[in-house]
């Protein structure tokens, strides 16, 4: 089967919320999905997590990621596994360009919700993901390469049009999560962990909304923290240990995310575009967003234009 590659950047990127929550378009009758994708290091993806469990195989290349404060190297040949709660994205790629294979599905394809403990059992590896939790499984063991043909029989079977392509997709995944369960049986971990970690997000869910609509409007420290009801020091490091990151680093992100889509998508000027995203002194905004962007407004407006 031909096998073909997809710009991860412009697929995903578009679909990161304030939140930081990319949101994938699935099929509602049937959330599963594979993608071959090229990640590259002039195409900043932000950080972000999703609702959604992924399995990524590196079919080439090699990637450093954060997952909310910690590095890990992801290398050619291996698997990286990621729930649905940590924040995370590759920050380097040391030997250029990444291709890499992506499964996405959401969890009731799997648990129907009458809390079965068998079906409970094949989501244990993502739903026990603790700040130990070793998210690579090294090629070595040669389980990713297993997973990676499971993949692209999963592929071939998508769009899942009849029940006999939906029996397969679904023998297909679960094959894979009992290889991952197998992997990480010896991992200790419990599903309190992804429940906690669930009750986080949502107690800042108020100031993402906040900043979804209102990013474009000053918003300081001390006013994110009223808006939770938080004393400012106290603000700071809940979000920092909820996301990784500090409250300014987050919302200098989504802004330049906002700004590199409309230097891509109007015509409007680079002056404009900065007040639009909340930038009021353009120097300021020329500053970080080269710092995040690695070019200047300028030079990336010209290269989307090339």
């Amino acid at each position: 089967m031909k096998v073909v590659w997809e710009d991860a950047y412009s697929i995903i990127e578009p679909q990161i919320t304030a939140e930081g929550v990319h949101v994938w378009p699935f099929d509602h009758t049937f959330p599963v999905d594979v993608r071959y994708l090229v990640f590259e290091r002039r195409h900043e993806i932000r950080v972000n997590r999703h609702d959604y469990f992924e399995l990524l195989y590196f079919y080439s290349g090699e990637a450093i990621y954060q997952v909310q404060g910690r590095t890990l190297r992801v290398r050619e040949g291996d698997l990286f596994v990621m729930g649905s709660t940590s924040l995370h994205r590759m920050i380097d790629y040391p030997r250029g360009r990444v291709r890499a294979g992506v499964l996405y599905f959401l969890p009731e394809l799997i648990r129907s919700g009458d809390g079965a403990e068998e079906e409970v059992e094949y989501l244990m590896p993502f739903l026990v993901q603790n700040s130990s939790f070793p998210h690579v499984i090294p090629a070595h063991t040669r389980i990713p390469l297993q997973v990676f043909d499971l993949m692209k029989r999963t592929n071939a079977e998508l769009p899942a049009a009849s029940n006999r392509a939906r029996l397969s997709i679904k023998t297909y995944l679960k094959m894979i999560l009992v290889l991952l369960v197998n992997h990480y049986a010896s991992f200790r971990g419990t599903e309190e962990t992804f429940n906690h970690k669930n009750r986080d997000l949502e107690r800042l869910r108020p100031l993402f909304r906040y900043i979804d609509q209102h990013y474009g409007e000053p918003l300081s420290v001390e006013q994110a923290a009223s808006l939770l009801y938080m004393s400012k020091s106290h603000f700071m490091r809940y979000f920092k240990h909820v996301t990784g990151q500090s409250f300014v680093s987050h919302l200098s992100r989504f802004r330049i995310a906002k700004a590199q889509a409309l230097l891509t998508a109007t015509d409007k000027s680079i002056a404009e575009i900065s007040q639009d995203v909340g930038f009021y002194d353009q120097s300021y905004f020329g500053m970080i967003f080269h710092k995040l962007v690695g070019k200047t407004p300028r030079e990336f407006k010209q290269q989307m234009a090339r």
